[in-house]
């Protein structure tokens, strides 16, 4: 459910409420009207109001719909995701974080931040080379089928058959202009990509989640950006439960 939805149904309990507290008391019935909706709906608005304002501005649920992040995520786990944190720092490198992807789609992804602004990044023989320094990745599913360099100003990327770069056009690749080097992550970009490297539509893909303003390039350029929270917790199935 979303925030717009919890908000709806609230603000049709409060309408109920309201219709039942004006009603004209009938002779004999003490106001039971009132009581009634004192009693019974009151509780509904006041946990309602309540519950929006966390899952707009503290934490809400996510349910995961592919095998993107397998094996640290299951296809249906549903996890805790905290909006709050990222007001006061950025993401970290290894964050999960869920986001909305520079590419059309009416849900956000959720993937690992790889690489952040400022760093040097590589793919080279299976080893993420972030600042020259090889990630050690337990939790992925295979190693990445493909490799891939920051340089140039550009996202490029090569399955064994020469060199492609990401066009500005499909992917979010900022103009030269908004680099700071031809060889490092752009101010507010982030490299992600999914846990289930060869099975994952992400930074390979679509370039760069950004962090602030609107997209640069690609097919939602314009569109605001931003990081909608951390995941935190996997609440659901019992089994699956823990901290991330």
């Amino acid at each position: 459910m979303t925030p717009f939805q919890l908000l709806a149904i609230v603000a049709g309990i409060a309408v109920l409420r309201g219709v039942l507290s004006l009603r004209p008391v009938i002779a004999g019935t003490s106001g039971r009207s009132t009581s009634i909706a004192r009693e019974f709906l009151d509780p509904f608005i006041v946990a309602g109001v309540a519950a929006w304002v966390l899952i707009t501005f503290v934490a809400r649920t996510y349910y995961i719909p592919s095998g993107s992040m397998l094996p640290t995520l299951q296809i249906h786990d549903v996890l805790l995701v905290d909006k709050f944190e990222y007001r006061f720092h950025p993401p970290k490198e290894g964050d999960i974080v869920v986001f909305p992807p520079p590419i059309p789609t009416p849900d956000d992804f959720i993937k690992r931040v790889i690489g952040r602004p400022g760093d040097t990044l590589s793919v080279t023989a299976g080893t993420v080379l972030v600042n020259g320094r090889g990630l050690v990745e337990p939790y992925v599913a295979d190693r990445p089928a493909y490799e891939l360099a920051i340089r140039n100003y550009g996202i490029y990327v090569s399955y064994g058959a020469g060199w492609q770069r990401l066009d500005p056009a499909s992917a979010n690749v900022p103009p030269k202009s908004m680099w700071t080097a031809p060889d490092r992550i752009p101010p507010h970009c982030y490299i992600m990509f999914g846990d289930n490297r060869n099975d994952s539509e992400d930074s390979h893909i679509w370039g760069f989640a950004q962090d602030d303003a609107a997209f640069a390039s690609g097919p939602r350029k314009g569109e605001s950006a931003g990081f909608t929270g951390r995941a935190f917790l996997i609440f659901w199935p019992p089994s699956q439960a823990r901290v991330l």
